[in-house]
């Protein structure tokens, strides 16, 4: 057996000790739900301006601010992914979620091209957020998965004493 196959579960012991013990892993841990919550006041503003014709600036302002928090957990999670599988990307663990983050990563970018180089309505540019969007959730999705395949994969001990019981 190779030392860099990759276990049944999601982790290996070494694996998810080093999980355990990187800052990245608590980084991670705050920046997933705040760029939830930044997704959801943005996808608010997107859906009152198709609604209402009102708040276009404040819609293409919170579609920045989402695509700002994304590199940040992307360059973030890239480093988390480094400490703890040795790569820093396409991780067998988490291959086909970092396959899906780049693609949600390359259509936010393409709302930041159109927002900022024009050619596009602003109808048009706002479609290509909510298509980030829609590829936004199904990352999450995949991620939300993953933990739940992890907190799946502890040891009985710890799943029925709680993570911090010694």
């Amino acid at each position: 057996m190779s030392a860099q196959r990759q276990p049944e579960g999601l982790y290996t012991a070494e694996q998810r000790k080093r999980r355990d013990e990187s800052r990245w892993t608590l980084v991670q841990a705050i920046l997933a739900p705040v760029q939830f919550l930044v997704f959801l006041i943005s996808l608010a503003l997107i859906g009152w301006y198709f609604a209402t014709g009102e708040a276009l600036a404040a819609a293409e302002i919170s579609i920045v601010i989402k695509t700002l928090v994304l590199y940040t957990i992307m360059v973030t999670g890239a480093i988390w992914e480094k400490e703890v599988f040795g790569q820093y990307l396409f991780a067998p663990a988490f291959f086909w979620e970092d396959v899906v983050s780049f693609l949600v990563l390359a259509l936010h970018t393409l709302y930041l091209w159109a927002y900022w180089m024009g050619g596009f309505t602003a109808e048009q540019a706002l479609l290509i957020a909510l298509a980030a969007y829609f590829a936004y959730v199904i990352n999450a999705a995949q991620f939300l998965w993953k933990l739940r395949q992890a907190r799946l994969q502890m040891p009985s001990s710890v799943y029925l004493l709680g993570e911090g019981a010694q």
